[in-house]
């Protein structure tokens, strides 16, 4: 009979581009001087070795293989054909639930590999971190069930096929971002403001804007302890707001506003709940149009003070300073009193800070023994450039002057850049000065120095001047009941007016008139 010779594929019939293929045509005769002869696709015959290598194989590689074996005249029969397909070697893409790669502490995160065409039926999947030879899962899917900053990284996939010997291309690097949320409270209008005007409150988490409710509270002291009050108009879920429409000397305070997200464990266990991760403490100061009882002297009178310096706090009443306590909110989220500090030491109504330090920024105010709290001012602390403010509002109609200070400089002023809300609005001068403030100066200031480097922000807050609208408001009140059109309490409208009609009194008797 004529022999068959047999044609083997080797690893295997189906292989992905870049692989090499072998193939081996075997003769069962034990006679020497074979030679052997290669078809594709029913082409022409090439002589070739019993075994034939393909090397980094292309797609047009791929066919119908066939071989026979000859010697002098003598040919045997065709190999049955086998069939070898060339895939183009797929590359896996990664996705990430949620599909933002910045996620939070605590939350649940997914990692999916998939691969799609190839030919392959069953994949393992091999999953590492960046610079890592540790395959630290084999599932198409590894989720993290509360994912933490450790588990930040870049991550690939590739996938080797079960029940074969393909594999993948290496996916695309993915980066996870894992952070600790962040919720930042402002103000609006702004922190400074007259009895009678709305204020909102805004809570944002920085990185984020959907799936998060929100509370806000009052900060107060109890003894060596502090209490957190809910708000009791306090609305979750609200677009993170909370309005005051009409702000009351009761509403000066420090306020902490608190972002939760579904599903998240780490938000919603309440023995963490005042973490300073998750909440941001802001001061809000009304302002009345009546003298307060109390004011809070500070010494050096600015609200950017140098490191290792002292700081004097005064609380200052008309009649009786004692009685006073001066109690500060830390930007560490530390509500503590100074007469009972090893911060400060507290001798009558004046509290010292002998050295200071940037963990002693934050809000100072003045508080009486039944609880009353009166001036709150925004301290900070810093190690290098400070800008030099006031401390207290700006009357509107004042001149404003703002200086850019350096502790180790022989000279008083630097010469500085000036910015507000960012832009620059002067440079290079040892002084900036606005005459003639309105409510449009106000906003963020800070100076710059090419050298010495940046200031922190300051709020600069421009005060209305009441006096003046009192009358027209009085008019509009009384007369036709437009209490809309002067927002400004009645309290404050009365006391105005009386003052007025005092000093046009005490004026006439002056001038020897009294009158009618």
């Amino acid at each position: 009979d004529v022999p068959k010779p047999t044609l083997t594929v080797w690893p295997q019939s189906s292989v992905f581009t870049g692989d090499s293929v072998t193939l081996r045509c075997e003769l069962d005769q034990s006679w020497d001087g074979w030679e052997f002869l290669w078809s594709k696709d029913s082409n022409t015959e090439s002589p070739e070795a019993e075994t034939k290598t393909i090397y980094y194989v292309k797609v047009s590689d791929g066919g119908e293989y066939k071989c026979r074996a000859r010697r002098g005249g003598y040919n045997t029969h065709y190999s049955e054909p086998v069939a070898v397909t060339i895939h183009e070697r797929p590359k896996p893409r990664v996705t990430i639930k949620p599909d933002h790669h910045h996620v939070f502490r605590g939350e649940t995160v997914t990692l999916r590999c998939d691969i799609y065409d190839g030919g392959v039926t069953s994949w393992r999947y091999n999953w590492y971190k960046e610079g890592s030879t540790y395959v630290f899962s084999e599932r198409q899917q590894h989720t993290f069930s509360s994912v933490s900053e450790s588990d930040a990284d870049k991550y690939f996939c590739y996938g080797t096929e079960t029940e074969g010997s393909r594999w993948s291309h290496r996916s695309d690097e993915v980066t996870l971002t894992v952070s600790v949320p962040r919720a930042v409270l402002s103000v609006s209008p702004q922190k400074w403001l007259t009895e009678g005007y709305p204020v909102t409150l805004i809570c944002e988490v920085n990185g984020s804007s959907t799936g998060w409710t929100f509370s806000w509270f009052t900060v107060t002291v109890s003894g060596s302890r502090n209490d957190y009050d809910l708000l009791s108009d306090s609305s979750r879920g609200a677009g993170g707001k909370h309005t005051v429409s009409s702000a009351d000397l009761k509403h000066t305070g420090v306020y902490v506003c608190r972002a939760e997200r579904d599903k998240t464990a780490v938000y919603t266990t309440y023995s963490n709940m005042f973490n300073k991760d998750h909440f941001q403490i802001i001061a809000v100061i009304v302002l009345s149009g009546v003298s307060p009882p109390v004011s809070l002297i500070i010494s050096p009178s600015r609200t950017q003070h140098f490191t290792s310096v002292s700081l004097s706090l005064s609380c200052e009443d008309q009649s009786n300073s004692d009685g006073w306590t001066v109690r500060r909110y830390t930007d560490s989220g530390r509500l503590e009193d100074c007469s009972s500090s090893v911060w400060g030491s507290q001798t009558g109504s004046t509290c010292t800070i002998r050295s200071t330090v940037p963990s002693d920024t934050g809000v100072y105010w003045c508080q009486s023994e039944s609880g009353e709290h009166y001036h709150p001012v925004n301290i900070t602390v810093h190690s290098g450039v400070i800008l030099e403010s006031p401390v207290h509002p700006v009357t509107e109609g004042d001149n404003l002057t703002l200086r850019c200070l350096y502790k180790y400089t022989t000279l008083s002023n630097l010469s500085a850049d000036f910015y507000k809300d960012g832009s620059l609005i002067q440079n290079q001068t040892t002084e900036m000065i606005i005459p003639t403030v309105s409510k449009s100066h106000e906003g963020f200031y800070y100076c710059k120095h090419p050298e010495r480097g940046e200031s922190p922000k300051s709020w600069i807050s421009v005060r209305d001047i009441v006096h003046d609208k009192v009358l027209v408001c009085l008019f509009f009140r009384v007369s036709f009941r437009l209490s809309h059109l002067c927002p400004i309490p009645y309290s404050v409208l009365y006391w105005q007016l009386i003052v007025t009609v005092v000093l046009i009194y005490k004026c006439c008797r002056k001038r020897g008139k009294t009158p009618k």
